[in-house]
């Protein structure tokens, strides 16, 4: 098959260009934090398991955000919809701007989801994995609900860029 290359050939950056070969989906993490709401996005998010209920996502090791946002007793997943591209590159710039002006659904254990994502989930972690220059986090779903909106459709990230999913 060409276009294979050895093991010598797996850099980062090659390493980034082919994996981002693959779409993904995105997701905003966040809970308050010392009353402050604090997240982050993520394109790494995956359903795990039923029974326990579990997703995850992962997160980079030497993320400054995740030591603040780990520390709180729930976590906020919600699954980004097309029109969030503006959205995912705000929760990915300054760490005092990424919430300005978004609209936010904080329960009562401090989960912030927003309002217009496709679905919603207030989890807790379950356990970290450590992998490589990563984190793994299982988290345990403690409640789940999906968009009511007319026409649903992810926010994809594919080759470093954002866009939506086409009907065939």
């Amino acid at each position: 098959m060409t276009g294979l290359r050895t093991n010598q050939d797996l850099d980062p950056d090659r390493l980034r260009e082919v994996f981002g070969s693959y779409p993904s989906g995105v997701v905003a993490v966040a809970a308050l934090v010392d009353g402050v709401p604090v997240g982050l996005a993520a394109s790494s998010f995956t359903s795990v398991s039923l029974d326990p209920p579990l997703v995850s996502f992962c997160i980079a090791n030497t993320s400054k955000t995740w030591p603040d946002l780990r520390r709180a007793p729930h976590l906020g997943v919600t699954i980004l919809a097309d029109h969030h591209s503006a959205v995912a590159r705000q929760l990915a710039g300054a760490v005092e701007h990424r919430f300005d002006g978004l609209p936010l659904i904080v329960t009562a254990e401090g989960a912030v989801t927003l309002e217009d994502g496709l679905a919603h989930f207030d989890t807790t972690i379950h356990h970290e994995v450590p992998a490589g220059d990563h984190t793994i986090v299982l988290l345990r779903l403690i409640a789940a609900g999906r968009s009511q909106l007319p026409d649903p459709s992810p926010l994809v990230f594919h080759r470093s860029r954002f866009g939506r999913l086409h009907s065939a």
